[in-house]
C-alpha cells in the first residue's frame, strides 16, 4: 500500500504562471518555480487538469482526457528546439500580467503553433523527425483520433455532435475521407501534442530531480464534447442519436443552493466492466505518466454519482446511483501496481455513503482532503478542524473552488466563522492567511497543500474558481514576474522544519 510521507507542497495551475505570451507556460517561469519550491522546502507541486480546454476554458471540461493543453507549449523553448526564431517572438500582443485574456491568448498562439510546425517540417534536423514519429507511434491508440478530432473541430467550431450525420456517427468512409483531406492539419495537431509532451515531461524530470513530486488531477467526467465521447459512445450514456440521457452534476451543498448542474455524460460501468475497465486503466497510465501522485477529482462518484436526467434546468431533481466501487480501483491496482492517488471526497453524505466512500479509501489507502475554510462553521465537532484529522488526509487552506484565505475572512465567511477562527487559532486575523498555512503545516495529516494565492496574501480578486459560474474571471488569476521571493520561500520553510515536513 502507497504511504504518503509528512511533506507539504503548493497548488499553483501552470496557466498561472508569470511570463509575456499572455498565459503561463513551460518555460523558464516553471523551471524557477521548482526552484521557489525546493528552496521552500516543499515536496509537492500540485497542478490543475493539464487537457486542452474546451467550453469556458475549463480544465474540468477538457476536449480529451490524455492529450495536453498546447497553450501551455514554451514558444521560447520553441525557438531552443529550432522551431522558432528569436524574430518571431519580437511582436508580442500587449498581454495583460495578472489575467489571462483567452480569446486573445488563443488566436496569438495558435499562429505561433502554426508558424512552429511548418518550420518543423521544412527544415527539421532527422533526429527530431524521428523523434516525433516515435511519439506518433507510441500514443497512436489515443492520438490518432484527437488529431482528426481537433482538425475537424477547427474546420467546423462546433461542438461534434452539431457535425455532418457521418462523421457524428464515425462512419469509416467519412472518417478516411476526412484523414486524407485533411492530413496536414492532423500532423499539425500531433506536433502540438508532441511538443507539449516533451517541454512537460522535461519539468517533471527538473521537478523530481530536485526532490519535488508532481500532483496531477483526473476528473472523474469527461466532457460532452470531448474526443473521449465522440470515439467511445458505447461507453457513456447515449441514446440512438447519441445525445446524453443522463448528465453529471452534485445536489443542493455548500458551494450551490440548486445543486451543480455539470453536465457531463454518465459513464456505462457496467460496459466497462467487461473489458476489465480498459479505458479506465489506459487513463490511469497516461496520469501517471503526467504525474507521480494523482487527486481524482470527484472521487464519491465511484461509489456513488448524482445523475440528473437531460432537460433539468437544475441538479436538485436527480438520484443516486451506484458506481463500480472497488472493483475498479481492484483492476487498476492490478493493472499499474500500487498507485498513490489523493481522493477527493468532499461534499454532503448521508451516514450510508460516507461509510461506503471512507471503505473504499481505506482498502487502497488513498488519503481523503480536508479544507480548513470548511473548518470554522460547526464548532468542536467539525470534521475539518484539525484536532479531529488521523494521518491519512490531506489538508489544503483551500482548494482551486475555494476563495483565497484572505477573500474568505474579508468576504466569504460569517461573523460567526471569523470569530471562531480567531478563537481557535489565538489571532487577531491581521495574518490570516499565513495563521491559516501554519495550522495546516502543524496538523497530524501526513499532506498539507496551500496554494500560491495564499503565499501571498491575495484577496477576493485572486480567486481561480467559483463553482456554478462560467467565464471570466475563472481560470485567469497570473503570478506576477517576482512575486514568490526569498523572503516568502525562507519563511515557508521555516515552518516546514518547525513541524517535520522537510
Amino acid at each position: 500500500m502507497v504511504r504518503f510521507p509528512r511533506c507539504s507542497g503548493i497548488l499553483l495551475h501552470p496557466t498561472s504562471l508569470p511570463g509575456r505570451f499572455g498565459i503561463g507556460d513551460l518555460g523558464d517561469a516553471a523551471y524557477r518555480f521548482v526552484d521557489f519550491l525546493a528552496a521552500a522546502g516543499q515536496s509537492y507541486w500540485q497542478v490543475l487538469p493539464l487537457s486542452p480546454t474546451g467550453y469556458g476554458d475549463s480544465p474540468y471540461q477538457g476536449l480529451s482526457a490524455f492529450a495536453g493543453n498546447p497553450l501551455l507549449i514554451s514558444p521560447e523553448k520553441l525557438v531552443e528546439s529550432g522551431h522558432l526564431s528569436e524574430a518571431d517572438l519580437e511582436e508580442v500582443p500587449a498581454f495583460p500580467a495578472e489575467r489571462v485574456d483567452f480569446g486573445q491568448v488563443i488566436q496569438y498562439k495558435t499562429a505561433l503553433l502554426d508558424r512552429a510546425f511548418a518550420n518543423f517540417r521544412a527544415q527539421a534536423p532527422e533526429t527530431q523527425r524521428q523523434a516525433f514519429s516515435r511519439f506518433c507511434a507510441e500514443q497512436a491508440f489515443w492520438l490518432n483520433d484527437f488529431a482528426l478530432f481537433m482538425a475537424l473541430k477547427a474546420t467546423r467550431l462546433q461542438p461534434w455532435y452539431d457535425w455532418e450525420p457521418e462523421i457524428v456517427t464515425r462512419q469509416p468512409e467519412a472518417l478516411a475521407h476526412w484523414q486524407k483531406a485533411l492530413a496536414d492539419e492532423i500532423e499539425g495537431q500531433k506536433y502540438r501534442q508532441w511538443q507539449f509532451f516533451e517541454q512537460w515531461l522535461a519539468v517533471k524530470r527538473y521537478a523530481n530531480e530536485r526532490g519535488i513530486r508532481i500532483i496531477g488531477d483526473i476528473p472523474i467526467f469527461v466532457a460532452r464534447d470531448s474526443v473521449d465521447v465522440w470515439a467511445n459512445p458505447h461507453l457513456f450514456h447515449l441514446d440512438e442519436e447519441l445525445k446524453p440521457t443522463v448528465v453529471s452534476g452534485v445536489p443542493p451543498d455548500y458551494f450551490s443552493e440548486t445543486g451543480q448542474l455539470w453536465g457531463h455524460p454518465h459513464y456505462r460501468w457496467e460496459v466497462m466492466a467487461r473489458d476489465g475497465y480498459a479505458w479506465w486503466i489506459t487513463r490511469f497510465r497516461m496520469a501517471f505518466t503526467q504525474a507521480d501522485v494523482v487527486r481524482i477529482d470527484h472521487f464519491r462518484g465511484f461509489y456513488n454519482y448524482w445523475e440528473v436526467p437531460v432537460g433539468e434546468a437544475t441538479a436538485v431533481k436527480g438520484r443516486w446511483v451506484y458506481g463500480p466501487a472497488a472493483d475498479l480501483f481492484r483492476a487498476v491496482t492490478a493493472a499499474l501496481g500500487e498507485v498513490a492517488i489523493i481522493a477527493e471526497d468532499l461534499g454532503d453524505f448521508d451516514e450510508e455513503s460516507r461509510a461506503g466512500v471512507d471503505a473504499l479509501r481505506a482498502e487502497f489507502g488513498y488519503p481523503g482532503m480536508k479544507v480548513l475554510q470548511f473548518a470554522f462553521g460547526g464548532g468542536p465537532t467539525d470534521p475539518f478542524l484539525p484536532h479531529n484529522f488521523t494521518r491519512d488526509f490531506v489538508v489544503y487552506t483551500g482548494t482551486h473552488d475555494n476563495d483565497t484565505i484572505v477573500g474568505w475572512y474579508q468576504e466569504t465567511s460569517t461573523e460567526a466563522e471569523r470569530e471562531y477562527a480567531r478563537k481557535y487559532l489565538n489571532t487577531d486575523g491581521s495574518d490570516i492567511a499565513w495563521d491559516l498555512i501554519r495550522l495546516a503545516w502543524a496538523s497530524v495529516a501526513n499532506t498539507a497543500i496551500t496554494t500560491a494565492q495564499d503565499l501571498l496574501s491575495l484577496g477576493h480578486s485572486a480567486r481561480l474558481n467559483t463553482p456554478s459560474t462560467t467565464g471570466a474571471p475563472n481560470w485567469c488569476w497570473r503570478l506576477l514576474p517576482g512575486a514568490l521571493t526569498d523572503e516568502i520561500a525562507a519563511r515557508l520553510r521555516e515552518l516546514t522544519f518547525i513541524y517535520g515536513r522537510i
